[in-house]
């Protein structure tokens, strides 16, 4: 295994773009321009951050905040990380985050992650190792790294995979990883396969796997990941095939009229990237599985496929610069793409069961260490919106826009 200080430099060779590095280099890829090197506090010690600053406008719904034709600044990110490598095939990673977010998110420090990462054996085609601890769940191309502005492709992810309503359930978990990479002459596969408990947020879980705030509470239980990659050698191109099965239980409360159930969630998600020189693209399509057991009449046991695919076209014009294009689309149910039968099934507006937004972007790099991005949103469809910003369904407007501005400062 290699020091944390080559390991960072290799890091740094890549482009702000290439932020997608494994959470292994978390805390290095808060310093991904070529010299943000952060803080050396001794032999093998290294120690990173990062601070950003958000508003967010739409003019209709609420998101991440009071948004709704008025604007917010409730929006912003404050870490701090570090990596410690006591013997050459052991590193220790950790990162402490206060993120505030609207009503999804209070701004209360947290641990984001930390975990032992062990090399057990290495050869000149490859190695094996684990991460033990608390860590980033390896899903998609982003999952595992969305808590580093630098490394997301936007300021917001695409809503359609990367929900921000169960971004704490989604980004990590308590337990182990097993990962393994083998290269051949014509490509570099990374299989890592885990099992922990996912990090239960009960303020917005609940409300969007249950729809409202219940009498009861959710309980974590035993959850599988795994994530397949291939990548070419000079890394500009990826294949990957990701999945999770979140097991939660539930527990009733008084006069409850749900009895105790289980919820598993089980999304299959297939990503590919190409980086060239000047432009890029990137596509993510997901199938994700929702099954309800066991809650009794109030919630007979049911199972929803939805569907989730976006593509995004990336355009650097020179140096500093960064331009993008993203269409995103989400479906709640696959067999009842515009909600026209749940809407005549519960009276509730069809719109609610998807969602598709046309986002164009842009970001500058002033500074090795500073960054600026701005990003315009045109949605038609609510069903991505963060639920406890938007209690009333018959509220929420079907087409709306969103316009967002994030500053970020990182060492």
């Amino acid at each position: 295994m290699m020091s944390v200080s080559k390991y960072c430099e290799s890091i740094k060779r890549l482009r702000p773009s290439r932020g997608w590095a494994r959470v292994l280099v978390v805390s290095c890829a808060v310093g991904l321009s070529p010299s943000a090197t952060g803080m050396t506090l001794g032999e093998g010690l290294q120690v990173h951050g990062f601070a950003s600053q958000g508003f967010v406008y739409t003019t209709d719904n609420n998101f991440f905040g009071e948004t709704d034709d008025e604007g917010s600044l409730d929006f912003s990110e404050l870490a701090l990380n570090a990596s410690y490598a006591p013997d050459p095939n052991i590193l220790a990673v950790g990162q402490v985050i206060s993120r505030h977010a609207g009503a999804t998110d209070d701004g209360d420090m947290a641990l984001d992650f930390g975990f032992i990462d062990a090399r057990f054996a290495a050869s000149e085609r490859g190695y094996w190792g684990g991460r033990f601890g608390r860590i980033k769940v390896p899903l998609g191309l982003f999952n595992d790294i969305r808590g580093v502005p630098l490394a997301r492709p936007g300021i917001l992810l695409p809503q359609s995979i990367y929900f921000e309503r169960t971004r704490n359930l989604a980004a990590s978990a308590d337990g182990m990883v097993l990962y393994g990479e083998h290269a051949w002459p014509w490509t570099t596969a990374l299989l890592e396969l885990g099992v922990a408990e996912p990090m239960i947020d009960e303020l917005n879980t609940e409300p969007a796997l249950l729809g409202a705030d219940r009498p009861g509470g959710l309980q974590d239980r035993i959850s599988f990941q795994g994530r397949l990659m291939l990548k070419s050698h000079d890394e500009r191109i990826r294949f990957a095939v990701s999945s999770v099965q979140a097991n939660i239980a539930y527990q009733p409360g008084p006069a409850d009229p749900f009895a105790a159930g289980e919820i598993r969630f089980t999304p299959w998600i297939f990503s590919f990237q190409y980086d060239a020189a000047r432009w890029g693209i990137i596509g993510e399509y997901a199938r994700r599985r929702f099954s309800f057991s066991d809650f009794g009449p109030a919630l007979p046991n049911m199972e929803v496929v939805g569907r989730s695919r976006y593509v995004q076209v990336d355009y650097r014009p020179a140096l500093r610069w960064q331009l993008f294009a993203r269409y995103d689309v989400l479906n709640t149910d696959e067999d009842d793409e515009d909600g026209e039968d749940y809407a005549a099934r519960t009276g509730l507006p069809a719109h609610t069961r998807y969602a598709k937004d046309f986002t164009l972007g842009a970001r500058w790099d002033p500074y090795p260490y500073l960054f600026l991005r701005a990003e315009w949103h045109r949605v038609n469809g609510t069903a991505w919106l963060p639920i406890i910003e938007n209690p009333d369904p018959l509220a929420r407007t079907k087409n709306w826009q969103l316009f967002s501005l994030l500053v970020s400062f990182h060492f």
